[in-house]
Formats: C-alpha cells, structure tokens, sequence
C-alpha cells in the first residue's frame, strides 16, 4: 500500500468536516472558512456566549451578521425589506453593537418589543460563497438560520484555536450530495399492525442522524411496495398532539400495511418539516400570535419545508425495492422519489380526521405546500 494514500485515509473527508464543523456550531463554538485567499471565522448567533463574543471581537474586530432572505423580510419595516435581495443578507451592525444587538434581530422572541427595523446598513459586494455556507451549517445544526462571520488578518495563522477548517466550495458541494446511508442493525420486531415485522436503522453520514424502515410483513420486491414517507414528528406520534395530522396518518398507514400484509414504513427523522424540535416549538409560539405554519418558518429564517426526501429513496434502493404504491397527500414526496431512481406506479391519498386545534394547519398545508386535502 502506498504511505501517501494509507496517510490520506486517515484524514476527514469534506463531508466529515461539514459534520464535525455542525457539531461545533450547535455547541456555540466557531469553525474557519476558506475561500481562494480569504479566511473567515464563523459561529452561530443563537449559542455565541458573551465570553466568547467578546474574544472573537477582540481578536478579529467586528464581524458582520448573515441572515436569510426570510428572516430579514419578516423584521424589517415594508419599506427597507423590498430591498432586501433573495441571497443570504449580509448587515453590516452600527457601532459598539454588542452581542444582544446581533441576538435581537435574530430571535423571534425579541420581535413584538422592537417592532420592525428601519433600514440596516446591507453589504452587496463581494462574493456570498462563505456566507451561503455558514447559513446552510447553522441549518444543518437545527439551529436559528443567523451567524456572526468575522474576517481574519493574512498574518493570523489561527493554529492557538484549533478550529475545524472548511473549504468553502468543498464543504457546499459535500452538503448537497445525495446521502448516503449506512444500514447498521435490523430485527424482527412484531407490532400491533403486524406481529411479522421489522425494524432498519440506518445511519447519515454525519454519524450523527439515524432513521428507520419499517418492513411489515414480507414484502416482494419484484413488484410496487405500499409504502408511505413519514417524518418524525415527537408531539403527534408520541405525545398524540392535536395541533397536526401525524399521529393518525401514522397509525394509519401502518394500519393499512397490516391489513395488505406487507408494506414498509420509512421513518425520518426530520422534525418540524427539518428545523428541529426547538424550532418547532417556536413556530409553534408563533402560530399563537396568528402567523400559520409558512409565515411561522420564514419568520423564524426558513424555508417552507428543510427535509430532505431523498434520504427515503436511499433507504428503499438499500433494502431492494425500486417501485412503490405511495401513502401520501404530499405531491413532493412523489417528485423527489421520481428524481432519485423510485417509480410511483400509484399515490394514495391519506386523510384523517380534522379538528379544531388543526383546521387552520391543514387548510395551510394545502393551500400553499399543495397538499391533496
């Protein structure tokens, strides 16, 4: 074997260092980008402590803070947010601005006391490649979409830090592979749908995130398997909150497996549509001031929906299966199956009971993320 390459091996790839650099962020701790000649440290605004601010600032001066589009349509007055650009916004904070400056704007907590913002003082030169990456890291940490990006000196070697370095186009181009998931355990696990059943832990590269397949019964393979994409979702299916449809669509569909007498269930665990459970439960804070589910994400500086769908058709080409009959009112969930190798030979609508807490949720899922409802 050749030292070189066996040396190499040892070294992270650019998809382990986007995940080591995740890990630092959601623990408040900075990592440094690259990006031809410039070096930028960069931490997210939610964890930064007030120590830590205060020696980052010391060190490398003031840093600038990136927000998405979303977030800074949602705190800025009309006036000031129809200039806002759809790139990642990148503010430049008025003088001596402390670090509850940079969390003020960032948390929705802090909104209905400041009101909407004037003018901010918006940077539109330069090039945005560290500034999408540090939103899409903070994102995969399921954390608020805002960071504090503090330019370094050339003369700054950095090496008393010890922080995870990013190539910037490398560790972009790692976050937007399809993943790919490592089975790692399965057994037999009868439940109440079917007592011949079994249960698939699959494992994101990121070591981190799991997710599962439920096989009921025994599937063929050589022909379409019903089978449903559901995300997980800790206060429907496990604490049978009424303010959404999970818990019963995931009943049910298992239900309907059961009594076919095969199936698989693919469950992701992606909370919150992708934000996470903390998220979740600020958009969840949100929705009692009278935003819906749409207007509660982009205030907090989302999407519509962060999953990922390509992860289930992962999941079912790993197990063998390349055709389903598909449990879903979610018409996205049959494209990206579509795009990633995955027929839908049929889609099946799943409908439950609605109710007073989740009218309004359902009507929005179907007005504006199309939903079949």
């Amino acid at each position: 074997m050749n030292v070189n390459n066996a040396s190499d091996c040892l070294l992270p790839t650019p998809q382990e260092q986007v995940a080591r650099a995740s890990g630092d962020v959601r623990m408040g701790l900075p990592c440094v980008m690259s990006h031809g000649s410039e070096r930028t440290v960069m931490v997210a605004v939610e964890t930064l402590s007030q120590a830590r601010f205060d020696a980052l600032q010391a060190r490398f001066g003031t840093p600038e803070l990136v927000i998405t589009p979303q977030r800074a349509w949602a705190v800025m007055t009309p006036a000031a947010a129809s200039d806002v650009a759809a790139t990642p916004v990148r503010i430049r904070p008025p003088e001596n601005a402390d670090l509850h400056w940079y969390q003020n704007l960032v948390d929705t907590q802090f909104d209905k006391a400041r009101g909407p913002t004037g003018p901010l003082h918006q940077i539109r030169i330069g090039d945005t490649t560290v500034h999408r990456l540090a939103i899409q890291l903070v994102k995969k940490a399921e954390m608020l979409p805002a960071a504090a990006l503090f330019a370094v000196d050339t003369t700054d070697t950095l090496a008393d830090l010890a922080l995870v370095p990013l190539q910037a186009n490398d560790a972009l181009m790692a976050l937007s592979l399809q993943p790919a998931l490592a089975p790692v355990a399965v057994a037999g696990l009868p439940l109440e749908a079917h007592d011949v059943s079994k249960l698939h832990v699959f494992r994101d590269p990121d070591g981190r995130t799991e997710h599962y397949a439920i096989e009921i019964g025994a599937p063929d393979r050589t022909v379409p398997v019903l089978s449903r994409l559901h995300s997980a979702c800790f206060t429907g299916d496990v604490l049978g909150s009424l303010k959404c449809d999970c818990g019963p669509q995931l009943r049910t569909a298992l239900a309907r497996m059961g009594e076919e007498g095969a199936g698989v269930l693919l469950y992701l665990n992606q909370e919150g549509r992708g934000i996470g459970l903390a998220n979740k439960m600020r958009v969840y804070d949100l929705q009692s001031q009278g935003f819906d589910t749409v207007e509660a994400n982009h205030r907090l500086g989302f999407e519509d929906d962060e999953r990922d769908f390509r992860v289930a058709a992962n999941m079912l080409q790993t197990l063998g299966f390349d055709a389903v009959r598909l449990l879903t009112n979610n018409p996205a969930k049959v494209e990206t199956f579509a795009a990633n190798g995955i027929t839908v030979t049929e889609q099946l609508p799943l409908r439950v009971a609605r109710n007073v807490h989740n009218q309004n949720y359902l009507d929005i899922k179907a007005l504006k993320s199309g939903h079949l409802l």
